[in-house]
């Protein structure tokens, strides 16, 4: 398994302008409890280190959490990872939105063993041509690559995972671990949310 010095970062990407939403997501409720802290917790049954990415630091006065903000703005989820790998602790980093409920702590291990076994730059799952970029792992060593790559305003993170050493777990194995593809939901409107909230019984 690897070792808790090499993967024991998960970061969690809380920007977006939540449009289709109606409102910021990082207020996202359910049951009055905020889907961050959902998150959150089930992540820290594998990660010791927690990192929150917002450009709304106030929200999180109180957490007891590591918050950062972007450092070169405007530039979408790309500028998230590079100043969330800046200040990891561990040679890999997992990274999740805030939107997306559905950790899977048996996929996470899995993506865990392939990173010790391969050693590359990302651990990220493909479907056909289309890649699931987050709920994945990214080497800290990136942050550097990255920056280069938002500096000549290129902000897509396809082209970062093509210039580098990614792993890519098919889809047939990502499916073992879930069928319906559920650990890579994330909502984006108030309908797929109250369609979450109904199938999980979450009144």
């Amino acid at each position: 398994m690897c070792q808790i010095e090499k993967c024991q970062t998960a970061i969690i990407l809380a920007g977006g302008k939540s449009s289709r939403m109606g409102f910021d997501k990082q207020f996202l409720k359910i049951k009055e409890t905020r889907m961050m802290d959902i998150v959150i917790e089930k992540l820290e049954k594998e990660f010791s280190e927690i990192i929150i990415v917002t450009n709304k630091p106030e929200l999180y006065k109180d957490s007891r959490q590591k918050v950062v903000s972007d450092i070169i703005k405007e530039k979408g989820p790309l500028s998230g990872l590079h100043v969330g790998l800046k200040n990891s602790k561990s040679k890999y980093a997992y990274f999740i939105a805030c939107d997306m409920p559905n950790i899977n702590i048996s996929y996470i291990k899995y993506m865990k063993e392939i990173i010790d076994k391969e050693n590359p730059d990302a651990c990220v799952t493909r479907s056909g041509e289309f890649y699931e970029t987050l709920n994945g792992f990214y080497s800290k060593e990136l942050y550097k690559t990255i920056e280069g790559q938002l500096n000549d305003d290129n902000r897509s993170m396809h082209s970062l995972l093509k210039s580098i050493d990614t792993y890519y777990v098919g889809e047939n194995d990502a499916r073992n671990y879930s069928p319906n593809w559920e650990m890579f939901i994330n909502l984006n409107t108030k309908d797929e949310l109250e369609a979450y909230i109904k199938k999980n019984n979450l009144f």
